[in-house]
């Protein structure tokens, strides 16, 4: 198959790919309608009455401990003791991309974009159960920022695509070269060092 048709068939998917992220966001705004909630500012605001409706189905801790799994108390402590390595990388990344980006010229990955702390908000939740929703939102959007920092980094330095389809890639892989295209990669290598203008205009 020619070069030309390859890359206009991978541009056909990658807009379709764009447009079926629009149609999640309009899913998402009729989940808002169904459970009743707006946001504003960040902040979820939920319908008159339904913060009664959400508390009436709310567990009280004494009875979350009463109930709860004997396998899921002894192995809380494994769980919480990943709470200091994920601190430990998302301080290094943070040093790492603020001296060397800079360096190179990447337009930093604007962090607080990874991290949201909503689930607070929701009354069926006890102060227990929003602990560990904190926790898993807080690993979360450390390991999505990492991410995306490795993803320009890659760019930067080595922006081939795999001869493969990973299970999962990155934000920044499909402007990469092909696998096994060494004129590509000698010619754009510099140009893409500089390609950043998808992300400073966000």
């Amino acid at each position: 198959m020619p070069q030309s048709k390859m890359d206009e068939i991978l541009s056909h998917l990658y807009r379709l790919q764009k447009d079926l992220e629009v149609e999640i966001e309009r899913v998402l705004k009729e989940k808002q309608e169904l459970f009743r909630y707006s946001l504003s500012k960040g902040r979820v605001i939920f319908e008159e009455g339904m913060r009664s409706l959400h508390l009436s189905q709310k567990t009280g801790v004494i009875k979350y401990l009463k109930t709860a799994e004997l396998k899921h108390v002894l192995i809380a402590p494994i769980i919480y003791a990943l709470f200091f390595p994920i601190v430990l990388i998302d301080l290094s990344v943070i040093i790492y991309q603020n001296v060397c980006f800079r360096v190179y010229g990447i337009p930093l990955v604007k962090r607080k974009q990874y991290f949201l702390f909503d689930r607070q908000q929701l009354a069926y939740l006890n102060i227990i159960e929003k602990i560990n929703c904190s926790y898993c939102s807080y690993a979360d959007g450390v390991f999505g920022y990492v991410r995306e920092v490795i993803a320009r980094t890659e760019q930067y330095w080595c922006p081939i695509k795999h001869s493969r389809r990973a299970f999962s890639t990155h934000s920044r892989e499909d402007c990469f070269t092909d696998f096994g295209d060494a004129q590509s990669y000698k010619h754009r290598l510099d140009s893409l060092r500089k390609d950043w203008a998808d992300v400073k205009s966000n």
